[in-house]
């Protein structure tokens, strides 16, 4: 949909990710007149360097795992390697349906998309392609890219980000991955399932630190039997290239020897040179400041998804940016509980939670007020079926509602459903209890642990 010079919106969108398509989605869908600036391909890194193809990648890797150990099964089959090429075309073909229907959903919502780097120039405009484009409101969504540590150059060829990494047109023999967060731990479990020798190095005490202690504690479990090998509370202090590859130093005087060097340190946000602080937005470390609705100090700008600090989650972005297009429109909105936002790690075996961690919940409430109780998926039947292990861990306050969920085993992020309900509806476990979970699922051992919290475990030994 063109739009002449004279056109005043009443949103433009600086960035075309998760967060500033959903706002121009639900801002057109409330009749407002949008336009939306995107310089590279609508969708952003969740759906062309994050989220999309790298679950493609985890479950090529899981298909390769399942006919390895096919005979488990009692099924013959046999594993003759990876096709990398064809891996690439299986990934890009997800990406490319997700990213047709995308484009078809924008187009008939008739949104203005406007291709080019924008620039912030006032607070009701955005430079771009030589054009001034001008709006009631300007919705900052920039979004981040991948960061690395001082001194330490990613060039791509063996010291690579996550970007470059989903495009490797081969299977490294070994990698060391700098960071044991989410985007370090699934492309550990990536390579591994593809069969690289794999060692992680992180700075902080345990793997994923952000989670409750014990699925760090059940993923590191599990990452030791399948062979990914790791380092923690361990800092980085130097890369160099060998003959062949990377020799990794650490501050404790280890060195790892590798094809690769993942640098998996996190995201930085993409703010610099676009204007923002000349025009009077605050800012914190590159991050846009922002309150509860996602409004800025600038009354005519709001900021949303990775450029603001809340938690970096495309899924995140997307409610972020429904709450300010419905703002605007005048409804009534309701800042997001960010606690009570899923969060899954797609490693094999996947980590998901919802609420606080069992050290949040205590130095909220005090350790006396908090109970837990974890329940063995070795007593669920479909869990067996699958030959997974882990657990589900429920986290209460004594005589009150549930406050957090937390969970490792194959699939535990489908669950993740349900625990966002009993969390953000104050459940009680006895409320819980009462609902009868269907057999045989997963979904069984979320019933479980609630039943063991209400008084009345099933299938749990004394």
């Amino acid at each position: 949909m063109a739009s002449d010079a004279d056109t005043v919106f009443d949103l433009v969108v600086l960035g075309g990710g998760s967060g500033g398509y959903a706002a121009a989605l639900r801002a057109a869908q409330l009749g407002m007149n949008v336009a939306l600036i995107e310089k590279d391909k609508l969708g952003g890194t969740c759906l062309h360097r994050g989220c999309i193809p790298t679950k493609a990648l985890l479950h090529a890797g899981e298909v390769a795992d399942q006919a390895r150990e096919s005979a488990s099964f009692g099924i013959k089959a046999t594993f003759e390697g990876i096709d990398m090429p064809a891996v690439h075309a299986y990934k890009d073909g997800v990406v490319s349906r997700l990213y047709k229907g995308l484009q078809g959903l924008v187009a008939s919502r008739k949104i203005t998309q406007i291709e080019g780097e924008g620039r912030l120039v006032s607070p009701t405009a955005v430079q771009v392609n030589g054009q001034r484009v001008e709006g009631r409101h300007v919705l900052l969504a920039t979004g981040s890219v991948p960061k690395s540590l001082p001194g330490l150059r990613i060039d791509g060829d063996r010291v690579i980000c996550s970007d470059q990494a989903l495009q490797l047109d081969y299977v490294p023999r070994s990698v060391v991955i700098l960071g044991g967060g989410v985007i370090g731990v699934e492309f550990a479990s990536i390579w591994r399932s593809f069969g690289a020798e794999v060692t992680i190095i992180e700075a902080l005490p345990r793997l994923v630190p952000a989670e409750d202690e014990n699925s760090s504690k059940l993923l590191e479990r599990a990452f030791r039997r399948r062979g990914v090998k790791f380092e923690v509370g361990a800092r980085f202090s130097g890369v160099e290239y060998t003959e062949n590859g990377v020799r990794v130093s650490l501050e404790n005087g280890k060195q790892f020897e590798a094809d690769l060097l993942l640098v998996a340190v996190g995201r930085a946000p993409v703010s610099e040179g676009l204007g923002y602080e000349e025009v009077g937005v605050a800012m914190d470390r590159g991050y846009v400041k922002v309150d509860g609705y996602c409004q800025t100090n600038v009354p005519t700008i709001s900021a949303v998804g990775d450029l603001i600090p809340t938690p970096q989650l495309a899924h995140v972005g997307f409610g972020e940016g429904i709450l300010v297009a419905e703002r605007l429109a005048g409804l009534k909105v309701t800042p997001i509980d960010y606690d009570g936002v899923p969060r899954v790690t797609y490693s094999d075996p996947e980590v998901a939670s919802v609420g606080l961690t069992e050290a949040a919940a205590k130095e909220k409430y005090g350790a006396e007020n908090i109970t837990s109780f974890r329940y063995n998926l070795g007593g669920n039947g479909k869990s067996q079926i699958l030959k997974t292990a882990g657990e589900v861990k429920v986290i209460q306050l004594k005589d009150g509602p549930v406050v957090g969920v937390h969970m490792v085993g194959a699939r535990m992020g489908e669950l993740t459903a349900e625990a966002q309900l009993i969390y953000n509806w104050e459940a009680l476990p006895s409320e819980v209890a009462q609902l009868i979970h269907p057999h045989p699922t997963q979904s069984e051992a979320l019933g479980e642990a609630h039943l063991a919290l209400a008084g009345k475990p099933l299938h749990v030994h004394d």
